[in-house]
């Protein structure tokens, strides 16, 4: 299945498709007694709306944000959030005759492979109007952020290569039916030292991913970024003035996959937009050669809209990797944290068993094979000895221990009898 979740400790799930009924997103581990509105949440998506001028796409949304539930008298209550946005000017019509043509460079081809079906109505799940989902949950990730002084900002660096004269750039790839790409800055300012994880969960990692998972985004760099390369480790290398500050912000705020108190600064690479009304070259599901001119309205450059789905994606991670770290800082011995920590033993207990009983039924097959009896008393008797001294050497009841495998090889012996 595709993946519409998002995060371990703020966790959400996106759902809806650019022209079915609504797009909109479930936020779950939002504490209570945060002041929340529908205007709060409005003000980040009427960034990002369409129908604002020559610039962006001819769609007429409102976008207007409604909070299903979680929040009650302007304060979250505890509970799961859902928040819907209605589509009010879909227009699946325009893209029926190119429900059976794969167009240049958008996921009509990736998904058919993978599912076997695919919305063509601009694209279902792939489509940028997903991107909403993302924005609503941003704006309450902010407010937490806000509390903590953190403050996320993005904008557009250059368009085509250029930092001047970027409006006459797209205005012209309109007119030829074309569009353009460029590069977006996302900077977080006042997140604290000691933010993120070593190894597998660095920050800058999971920044870098959830940049990645906005579909026009080819590239991210934290930092001084691909300059790096073009540098010495003398000219690279952050100097510590104070603690938490540093004489330059070469590393984008990240160090070690961990947060250092500067500024963190990402920039993503995003792609001109696909859809364009130029003839292309592309075979449909025939594999028969086709022309096409992508009629309906789209974006000439995505880049200004994409801002506040960078912040939101920014605002994600940090609100994440900050619940997180102060659940190591000072719940480490709350009755509720010991109680999930053996819920995930628990958990890793089962996976083992289920896995023993899959080999159990292996070496079953084999005894059945070769006529072998299923029970083995002298490996029975050499198997509870070893676990009785192990128990001992860790201070473990050898009773019951040699009592619990004792079982654990009677379950064995039944899945292989009746293999």
């Amino acid at each position: 299945m595709i993946s519409n979740t998002f995060g371990k400790a703020f966790k959400i799930t996106t759902f809806g498709e650019s022209h079915g009924k609504a797009i909109g997103v479930i936020i779950d581990g939002v504490k209570p007694g945060l002041k929340i509105s529908e205007e709060i949440i409005q003000k980040e998506l009427d960034k990002r709306k369409p129908g604002r001028g020559e610039l962006t796409s001819a769609r007429k949304e409102t976008d207007k944000a409604e909070i299903l539930s979680g929040v009650f008298e302007g304060k979250t209550t505890g509970t799961p959030i859902c928040i819907i946005v209605k589509n009010r000017d879909a227009k699946p019509e325009e893209y029926e005759k190119l429900k059976n043509v794969f167009r240049p460079s958008h996921a009509d081809f990736t998904f058919l492979k993978k599912y076997g079906i695919r919305d063509y109505r601009g694209g279902g799940r792939a489509s940028a109007r997903e991107t909403i989902a993302r924005v609503a949950a941003g704006a309450i990730a902010k407010e937490i952020l806000k509390q903590k002084g953190i403050k996320i900002t993005g904008s557009v660096k250059e368009v085509m290569g250029q930092t001047e004269d970027t409006e006459e750039i797209i205005l012209k790839a309109k007119e030829e039916g074309d569009s353009v790409g460029g590069v977006v800055e996302i900077i977080a300012e006042n997140v604290p030292p000691g933010i993120g994880d070593p190894v597998f969960e660095k920050l800058d990692a999971n920044i870098a991913k959830a940049l990645m998972s906005i579909g026009a985004v080819k590239g991210v760099e934290i930092g001084a970024g691909f300059k790096l390369t073009r540098m010495k480790g003398s000219q690279a290398n952050d100097e510590f003035i104070t603690e938490g500050k540093t004489k330059t912000n070469n590393s984008g705020g990240i160090q070690g996959g961990i947060s250092n108190g500067m500024p963190i600064i990402a920039r993503i690479a995003v792609k001109p937009t696909s859809s364009i009304a130029k003839k292309q070259n592309t075979v449909d599901v025939h594999g028969n050669e086709v022309k096409i001119s992508i009629e309906g309205r789209h974006d000439p450059c995505i880049c200004q809209r994409i801002v506040p789905v960078a912040e939101a994606m920014m605002a994600l991670v940090l609100v994440n990797h900050i619940m997180i770290q102060e659940g190591i800082m000072n719940d480490k011995e709350s009755i509720q944290s010991l109680r999930e920590r053996i819920d995930m033993i628990d958990a890793d207990l089962i996976d083992l068993i289920a896995e023993r009983k899959k080999i159990a039924k292996r070496i079953g097959d084999i005894k059945k094979s070769k006529g072998m009896q299923v029970k083995d008393a002298k490996r029975e008797k050499d198997v509870l000895d070893q676990r009785k001294k192990l128990a001992k050497k860790l201070d473990l009841d050898g009773k019951f221990i040699t009592g619990l495998f004792q079982k654990l090889m009677d379950y064995a012996k039944k899945v292989q009898k009746n293999n």
